[in-house]
């Protein structure tokens, strides 16, 4: 088993397909690294010389993959919630963000965020946590009532 950035990459394996292990990397960006660096299609991990061992990773080392990317995703994600944008309250609310229908569809998004929705309200008047509960209109309207 060879190690390429800290990644494990199986000796049997295509090159070509080795490259899908990274978290970032998909068929056609594997394809383009193969090319650039003119690895043959049935080139296979355990037959890399070490000058194209450090050409690959050299080639990796340069691109956004494994944890930057992680990171620069996380870091978008939150930038939209800090800036109480659409996309970030429907992160919040553990719901699909790019407009897909709830009715029907996102019943598992549902199910496995409904702890972190029951904490998350987008409304002023409801629920800020378990025990806590913000007054409601009529709680208000009805001490007002009251002081009379």
């Amino acid at each position: 088993m060879v190690y390429i950035l800290g990644v494990p990459i199986k000796d049997e394996r295509p090159v070509k397909y080795a490259l899908l292990g990274f978290y970032g990397i998909g068929r056609a960006v594997a394809e383009n690294i193969c090319a650039k660096l003119s690895f043959h299609d049935t080139l296979k991990v355990k037959d890399l010389s070490d000058s194209q061992q450090t050409g690959l990773s050299q080639l990796l080392s340069n691109m956004t993959i494994e944890g930057d990317l992680k990171r620069q995703r996380d870091a978008n994600i939150s930038r939209y919630y800090n800036i109480r944008s659409y996309r970030g309250l429907r992160h919040a609310a553990g719901l699909p963000v790019n407009g897909q229908n709830t009715r029907t569809n996102a019943k598992t998004s549902k199910k496995l965020n409904r702890l972190q929705r029951r904490s998350y309200s987008t409304s002023s008047i409801g629920t800020l946590g378990w025990n806590r509960v913000l007054p409601t209109a009529v709680s208000i309207l009805q001490k007002i009532k009251h002081i009379r």
